[in-house]
């Protein structure tokens, strides 16, 4: 699932002439320990509560200080997996999302990444395979027969729709890691296999995306 899908629209940014305090009230005030620096549609910095707590001069803007120099953040063609893994990495509880152009188009949240992994059953273990589908040749019936042809269950599945380009996008999560196999046989009944995490990928790198999913929970 692309990341614009899990924007919270209501995660606050400053301007770089935004003093220290604004900043730390504007965190408290939403419950979040970074904030985004945005000028004319443009992502500059995260601005991180740990670093305003310990700055001597909040009054002074923020672009008199050294913030402006962090700037993590996903394109908006990344999947919510690597939204993921930059917030676990970084411990953050925002996550800019950014456009080729470094267009600031919104945040991913804690809660907004939380509440995707729980819809998905991501939290479960097991591999996750995404198809890219034109809307006539949609049929749930015939992804699930494939998927039991190759003795694997469906535990659950999300579907959007990308107006840009007229397709749709199944995210499938499911109970075997290894899916190389399924994977094949989608690919021979004409689907497009966009995503895959599992043994196809790099059986080593699903169990580390299932870790990173644990301990992102328990953080």
């Amino acid at each position: 699932m692309s990341v614009t899908k899990i924007i919270a629209y209501d995660v606050p940014t400053i301007l770089p002439d935004d003093t220290g305090d604004t900043a730390m009230r504007l965190m408290e005030e939403n419950g979040i320990e970074h904030i985004p620096v945005v000028a004319n549609q443009q992502y500059l910095a995260l601005v991180k509560q740990d670093d305003m707590l310990e700055w001597d001069t909040p009054e002074q803007p923020v672009s008199a200080s050294d913030f402006l120099r962090y700037s993590p953040a996903v394109f908006t063609e990344a999947h919510a997996y690597d939204a993921l893994r930059l917030a676990h990495s970084q411990r953050l509880s925002v996550i800019p999302i950014v456009d080729n152009d470094n267009k600031y188009l919104g945040s991913a949240t804690r809660e907004t990444l939380l509440n995707y992994i729980a819809e998905g059953g991501l939290d479960n273990p097991g591999g996750v395979i995404v198809l890219e589908i034109k809307p006539l040749d949609y049929s749930l019936y015939e992804i699930v027969r494939i998927a039991e042809s190759e003795e694997v269950s469906i535990i659950a599945t999300q579907l959007y729709t990308h107006q840009a380009t007229n397709t749709l996008e199944l995210t499938i999560k499911t109970n075997r890691s290894n899916l190389e196999s399924l994977a094949n046989t989608y690919e021979r009944f004409g689907y497009n296999v966009k995503e895959l995490y599992g043994e196809r990928s790099n059986k080593e790198d699903m169990m580390d995306r299932y870790n990173l999913l644990m301990a992102y929970i328990n953080m």
